[in-house]
Parts: C-alpha cells; sequence; structure tokens
C-alpha cells in the first residue's frame, strides 16, 4: 500500500513549505491520539496563492483550488509536527471557512477541494465530519481557511 506522500506524487501535487504561524498559536496539538491543527490558508512560497471573495471574484472550481491548497499545507503542518504522514490514521472533522459575499450559497462545494484529497490520500479512513461556513473576511484575503482535527498514532 503506498505511504501518502507516494499517493501525493501520483496525484501530481507536492506538499508546501510549512507556512509559520501569523500569530501567537502553534500550527499543530498533538494530545494523546489526536492532533489537532489550527486554521491554515492556501499559502505557497511564504505567499497567499487564492484571495478573494466566492460569488464576487473567485469561482466555484477557483475555490475548491483553494480548499486542495489550504488541505496540502495542513498535511505539510502535520508531517512536520509528526516525521511522516503515514502517522495520521484518521481524518474526525474538518471546518472550512470561504471568505464569501452574503449572497454565496456554496461553501459546501468549496469545501469538496479538501475533502476529495484527503479522501485520495487515506481513503475510507479519511471519512470525516465537515461544517463549510461563508464568512465576511479572513485573514491576507485569503479565499479559503481549514481547520482539522485527525487521530494519529
Amino acid at each position: 500500500m503506498p505511504t501518502p506522500e507516494e499517493r501525493l506524487a501520483e496525484l501530481g501535487l507536492t506538499l508546501p513549505a510549512p507556512f509559520p504561524p501569523a500569530a501567537a498559536y502553534v500550527s499543530v496539538r498533538v494530545d494523546g491520539g489526536l492532533a489537532y491543527v489550527a486554521g491554515h490558508g492556501p499559502m505557497r512560497d511564504g505567499k497567499a496563492v487564492y484571495t478573494g471573495k466566492l460569488g464576487s471574484d473567485v469561482d466555484i472550481e477557483t475555490g475548491k483550488l483553494s480548499a486542495q491548497l489550504t488541505a496540502l499545507n495542513i498535511l505539510a503542518s502535520l508531517k512536520a509536527e509528526l516525521g511522516e504522514l503515514s502517522r495520521v490514521t484518521g481524518f474526525l472533522k474538518l471546518l472550512v471557512l470561504v471568505n464569501a459575499t452574503p449572497d454565496f450559497t456554496q461553501p459546501h462545494l468549496v469545501a469538496d477541494g479538501a475533502s476529495d484529497l484527503v479522501h485520495a490520500l487515506y481513503g475510507p479512513a479519511s471519512r470525516h465530519a465537515r461544517s463549510a461556513i461563508g464568512v465576511a473576511s479572513l485573514p491576507l484575503g485569503i479565499a479559503t481557511e481549514i481547520e482539522a482535527v485527525v487521530t494519529v498514532s
């Protein structure tokens, strides 16, 4: 069975360098068999890749790419904390925040960009509870921010 890193390569994806916390918190906090992952954004090379609002200047497909890159950032932080992604044994919950106009009603479709990636890497163990919420603004104007709770060995 291929490792999550090998599956990423098969998908033609790479992990970005972990983005340091932007304020007074840690990216990942492990307690027992759980890892709590702080909100992450769609960052690469120290910069926000996807900015703007869904329902205005960002379409759903671009929003999905933002959510996918945000999930890659979460995985990068987990790898930095745990040493290898195979130590992640399951995903319990994702909280997906979508920078959106007040009339945007499809944050759940944007969130699929993250959920689909996690499922492609981890299979059935990645089936998770999820909330997808449209918000008025996010730090640095990013299009998506995601928190996660995962099980670890």
